[in-house]
This record gives C-alpha cells, sequence and structure tokens, in this order.
C-alpha cells in the first residue's frame, strides 16, 4: 500500500480521445515531491513498538529483525506506516480510538475487523481492486497489506487536483462500485456478517447527518429522517467512504482503499460519497469545473448501468438526497473539506441547504442547478 493511506494509483491509458481530460504530463519534479510529501517523519518508539509486535504476531518480521518503521500522512483516523522488512516493504494500519481532527470525535477501534472482511470479500471476487491483506493481530486492531509504490498507483485526488480529470478513471471508479454492490445485493449470510451498524452511526450517521442537524436547525428534521431511513436499508455491501483520497488509479484499474466504515446497508451512500467530492473539486480548483462535471455524468451514467438489485429511479433518488446532506456535512460536520475557503464553503452549504428542504430531489436538476451556481 502506498504512502498517504496507501493511495495511489497509475495513468490510465488509452480511451476514446473525446471523453478524455488530461492535464498533461505531471513532470517528474511534481511526482517527486507527491512521493516525498506522503511520507512523515519518524514514529514514535510507542507507535514502532506495537507496530513490530503485531508484525512479528502475524509471521511477517523474520527472528531478530527489528525493520525501520516510516509514518504515512493523510490520514485522520489511523496510525498508517510503511515498514521496511527483509522481504520487502509493506503497509501497516492501526485504528485510533479518536479521530485526528478539531471536534472531539471517539470512534470504536474494531473497525478495522470491519475494514479487514472487507477486504476479505472483495479480494475474494475483485483481486486487483484492492491492496493485498498479508495479515493481521486483531488484539491490536492492526493489520498489514502489500505496498503499493505511488509512482505506479498515483492518488485519484491529486490527479483531480491537477486537473487532470480522466473520464475513464470516473468510469470505471463507478463501474467496480456497482460491480460490488450488485455482487454482494441480497445477501443475508453477508449482512449478518457485516452488521456493523454502530461503527457506520459513529463513523457516518452521527457525525456527518447529526453534526450538520445540529448546525441548521430547519434542516434537523430532514437530516434526521435521512439518517433513520439510511440505517434501516439493508441492501448490498456498502464500503462508506468512496472518495478520491482512497482511489488509487492502478495498471489493472481502481484500487480502493480505507474500508473502515464497511458496512451491510445502502449502496446509496458510496456513489453520494463521491458524487459530493467531485462536485467540491469545482469550488477547489475553478480552471477545471467543466472537467469535474464531465466526470460527475461519467460517474453516474456508469454507476447507474451497473444497478441491478432495484429499480435504478429508486436509487437514483435516494443518492440525490443523500448528495445534498453530505454536501451539508462536508462543511458543517465533523469532518469538513479541508481544502474549502470560507467563501467556498459558504457557496457549498447554500447549494446543500436549498436541495435539502426542496420537496422535489434530482440528480439531473442538481447537477444543473451547481453548473447555474457556478457560472
Amino acid at each position: 500500500m502506498q504512502g498517504s493511506a496507501g493511495a495511489s494509483h497509475s495513468q490510465t491509458h488509452g480511451g476514446d480521445d473525446r471523453l478524455r481530460y488530461s492535464a498533461g504530463v505531471i513532470h517528474l519534479r511534481r511526482l517527486r515531491a507527491a512521493i516525498d510529501s506522503s511520507v512523515s517523519t519518524n514514529s514514535t518508539p510507542d507507535e514502532a513498538a506495537v507496530v513490530l509486535s503485531a508484525l512479528r504476531q502475524m509471521g511477517l518480521l523474520d527472528a531478530g529483525e527489528t525493520p525501520a518503521v516510516t509514518p504515512l500522512t493523510g490520514g485522520v483516523s489511523s496510525l498508517i506506516v510503511r515498514v521496511d522488512t527483509r522481504r520487502g516493504p509493506l503497509c501497516v494500519k492501526q485504528a485510533l480510538p479518536a479521530l485526528k481532527v478539531t471536534s472531539e470525535w471517539l470512534a470504536p477501534q474494531d473497525r478495522s475487523h470491519a475494514e479487514v472482511a472487507w477486504l476479505r470479500e472483495v479480494s475474494a471476487r475483485w483481486p486487483q481492486a484492492v491492496p493485498e491483506l498479508l495479515g493481521e493481530d486483531p488484539a491490536t486492531y492492526c493489520f498489514a497489506m502489500s505496498w503499493l509504490p505511488p509512482q505506479d498507483y498515483p492518488v485519484w485526488k491529486a490527479q483531480l487536483r491537477d486537473g487532470c480529470a480522466d473520464l475513464a478513471t470516473a468510469k470505471q471508479v463507478a463501474t467496480l462500485v456497482a460491480a460490488i454492490h450488485a455482487g454482494t445485493a441480497g445477501n443475508p449470510a453477508l449482512a449478518r456478517r457485516f452488521a456493523f451498524d454502530r461503527n457506520f452511526f459513529e463513523l457516518r450517521l452521527d457525525p456527518y447527518f447529526g453534526a450538520a442537524a445540529l448546525a441548521h436547525p430547519d434542516c434537523a428534521p430532514a437530516l434526521r429522517q435521512l439518517s433513520a431511513d439510511t440505517a434501516a436499508r439493508k441492501l448490498a455491501l456498502v464500503h462508506g467512504d468512496i472518495s478520491p483520497k482512497n482511489i488509487l488509479a492502478g495498471p489493472a484499474g481502481p484500487v480502493i482503499l480505507d474500508a473502515e466504515c464497511a458496512w451491510y446497508g445502502d449502496p446509496a451512500f458510496d456513489a453520494a460519497f463521491c458524487l459530493c467530492h467531485l462536485l467540491s473539486k469545482c469550488l477547489w480548483q475553478a480552471a477545471h469545473r467543466v472537467h469535474y462535471l464531465a466526470a460527475w455524468d461519467a460517474f453516474c451514467d456508469a454507476y447507474l448501468d451497473g444497478v441491478r438489485w432495484e429499480p435504478r429511479d429508486a436509487i437514483a433518488g435516494r443518492i440525490a438526497r443523500l448528495l445534498a446532506a453530505i454536501l451539508l456535512a462536508r462543511v458543517d460536520g465533523k469532518s469538513p473539506l479541508e481544502y474549502l475557503g470560507e467563501a467556498e464553503r459558504a457557496l457549498q452549504r447554500q447549494f446543500a441547504r436549498r436541495w435539502l428542504l426542496a420537496r422535489d430531489c434530482t440528480l439531473a436538476a442538481m447537477r444543473s442547478d451547481w453548473q447555474a451556481m457556478l457560472a
């Protein structure tokens, strides 16, 4: 797994030129800086001791081996490190009891078990879509994954930041997410295995919708009803954090990371979560808005094309409602988008409130309204 929570991906090759936008070849200096910025300085002795003890429990260290442990940047919920063992580099992740955000945000550490379970389930059918799981030490909430070199697995968020909104990548991500949803839908045994309702409430519904409801009392009834409806809907295996920062554009297609929020529930949440990021990027890098909106269209079309478990209109309606709520939560919830300034937050807040309170809410209408707002 690569730096920044193991996020990395490679350039997508080929594809219809009419459906692709590229900002040009990334200069070697920029690539080198991106790789270097994913690595922190040194781990603390306590952190290193926990990680090395866990790796010994997993049988991933040779006798007497004490390899270097290097923290990686990019995550707020976990300790993520690169460990350079004699057998080669690997990535270790440990869930933290408190997230590194401004507001107090406590979360159950056993969410690491949900992430490991998700990795095992997805790798059994889509092995190219996730890092290889090398071992787990449940007692310390640590697990080890393959190291994915940043130069081969660039982070989708970094590509979007640099104006490279490749439509093929957006389509591939949406197709993969829809395939996971379709392949796990209507499975009672899987629903029992991923009944992580408490985790999803504490990691998503409460810090996002609950916190936004406190900040916007007039929106509270809609947010609380949406939270209750989402919690009650059990349709497919949900990742819970389909964000460009957690997606690598790998040589064989997207690689999805950080499934701490994994839960058997409403797949509309995953689609809405990713679509929120594509809209917010329009405020972050205004020069590339047209390309982000094209990626939004590509994602929507590809995802809805993959829906097999329910009528497309039904899930599209839920995606739109969830999208409005998530847009509001990403400015006034416990995890605001770090790259938006106050002027951009105000625009996103105004838009999200309008659609959250609207009687009719559709993806097409929201997309048209967003484009008009940016004009």
